[in-house]
């Protein structure tokens, strides 16, 4: 072994490290699927419309995706480590806001704040792992594990979640992420190396604004148009989120250090990677969200329930994650990645199969089935970014990587979410129960939420034939969503087989 080699080899402290960076990963996570969890209990509380129900889910994911970038630069220029212990100092307090929001409005706001706060964790610690590790095979191992602690959380979330909402209100399953970044400020510190580019490009503000008023106004429409169908305010705000979006991808062309290097998209290697994350992760984060209201507002479980028999998910996905270091070693990354989209898209199938009365075994199929099949994508693509980018240029390609996966998955719950919100109600519209006021109907033709919120408050008689026409207009939906969500992950095969095959 030559001396550069060894040089390379992460010490101690940096193994360290590691741990200490899966903290805010392990939050990161935790935040999404609690959420998921507390859906039902917060539609209760509250009453969100239906539109407003999927802003408080994927307003999150949108605020980072859109501030991702912006994060990944200004990294590069005050220092990763200084980056990543503001916003966690930041996320910390939009928790509390979020935690005692009294209305859908103010939950909807604390979680645009909790987006941005939470767009300077991701790149900080996976531009501080592509710094640490230096070793090819080492910086592969630490990005399986960085991507695992994601799932981890992902696992551990339904379990706290379900464990919280047993004993406190929907409010305290925000609460959950507080210590954990309370540690992370003390140990950060201590542990963790400073990395800055000196010669980072300047931020670009006015960018990271047109990408979420463009992103933001395409998902208004949408969401609008699922609530009420075709109408001028929803073309009206698609359109004028398309132009935005114009003039967004043509200012990058013209800026000396844009925000999105569109040359960067021209290797066949990573922007097959940043579609195959899209694609991938449209499924994966959209699809738990209907899991999670299936099981406790259809089966009608208790959160500890539900969150036991989801938590198998986030095991899933972690162990794939660690798998695929070992799985890379005797396949090719293509290979992996293509049978992983069969195998995904096979689950996704199932869950059209799923029925109100249908054995939990085929949910749970369903689940072991997608997440194992989509669990190396987000190793194998992100060490594929990491390596093509260049290390000053580390916070940059890292929030790139990072982007794909937030909008992917933002872009999941919007799609997804306004694709079942519309056929649930015109199922709901078209189902015949008569002699219920329209006091009561208007709510349950919205939501499956108000549905039960309706129900609840009707004789057992008036009541049974409601929940029964919304049982069957969701599961509809949930099937419209798995077909599509089996579409997206064959596209990701493709993407796979045509552009990786030489890498």
């Amino acid at each position: 072994m030559q001396a550069s080699e060894i040089s390379q080899r992460a010490t101690l402290r940096d193994w360290v490290a590691l741990g200490v960076i899966a903290l805010p990963c392990l939050v990161y996570a935790m935040d999404l699927t609690v959420l998921n969890l507390a859906v039902p209990h917060l539609a209760l509380d509250l009453a969100p419309s239906a539109a407003q129900l999927l802003w408080i889910i994927d307003i999150y994911g949108f605020m980072v995706a859109g501030t991702l970038m912006l994060m990944g630069t200004l990294g590069d220029r005050i220092g990763r480590r200084r980056l990543l212990l503001i916003g966690a100092a930041a996320f910390a307090a939009a928790s509390f806001l979020a935690a005692f929001a009294r209305t859908a409005e103010e939950l909807i706001a604390a979680r645009a704040i909790l987006g941005i706060a939470g767009a300077t964790l991701a790149p900080s610690t996976l531009s501080l792992l592509r710094n640490i590790f230096l070793d090819q095979r080492e910086r592969t191992f630490a990005i399986g594990v960085w991507i695992a602690c994601f799932s981890s959380g992902a696992a551990l979330g339904p379990l706290v979640g379900g464990i919280i909402l047993t004993y406190f209100w929907w409010g305290a399953v925000f609460l959950a992420a507080v210590p954990v970044m309370i540690g992370l400020l003390i140990a950060g510190p201590l542990l963790l190396p400073e990395f800055r580019d000196e010669k980072a490009g300047r931020l670009d503000v006015l960018s990271a604004a047109q990408s979420i008023v463009a992103s933001l106004s395409i998902i208004y429409g949408m969401k609008h148009m699922a609530e009420s169908g075709v109408g001028l305010v929803a073309v009206a705000a698609i359109a004028f989120g398309l132009a935005v979006g114009t003039l967004f991808i043509r200012r990058q062309g013209r800026l000396t250090d844009p925000m999105i290097d569109l040359a960067l998209f021209r290797h066949p290697g990573l922007g097959a990677a940043l579609g195959i994350n899209v694609t991938a992760m449209l499924g994966a984060m959209g699809i738990f969200v209907f899991i999670s209201q299936y099981l406790q507002l259809v089966l009608d479980m208790s959160p500890l329930e539900a969150g036991l028999w989801t938590a198998p998910s986030g095991v899933c996905f972690a162990v794939g994650s660690m798998a695929t270091p070992w799985l890379v070693r005797r396949w090719r990354p293509v290979d992996v990645l293509s049978i992983g989209a069969l195998i995904a898209a096979l689950g996704f199938g199932v869950l059209t199969q799923l029925r109100p009365d249908s054995s939990l075994a085929v949910l749970m199929t369903a689940i072991v089935l997608i997440c194992l099949g989509l669990a190396p994508v987000g190793t194998l693509t992100t060490d594929l970014v990491m390596r093509l980018a260049p290390a000053e240029r580390a916070g940059a390609a890292s929030a790139m990587s990072e982007t794909s996966f937030e909008f992917g998955g933002a872009l999941g719950i919007a799609v997804l979410g306004s694709l079942a919100a519309a056929s649930y109600r015109l199922s709901m519209e078209a189902a015949s129960l008569p002699g219920l006021p329209e006091t009561v109907l208007a709510p349950a033709r919205a939501t499956l939420d108000g549905a039960v919120i309706a129900a609840r408050a009707l004789p057992a008689a008036e009541a049974a034939p409601l929940l029964a026409a919304a049982h069957t207009a969701f599961m509809g939906a949930l099937d419209k969503a798995a077909l599509a969500c089996v579409i997206a992950t064959l596209a990701a095969f493709v993407i796979a087989r045509l552009r990786l095959a030489r890498i």
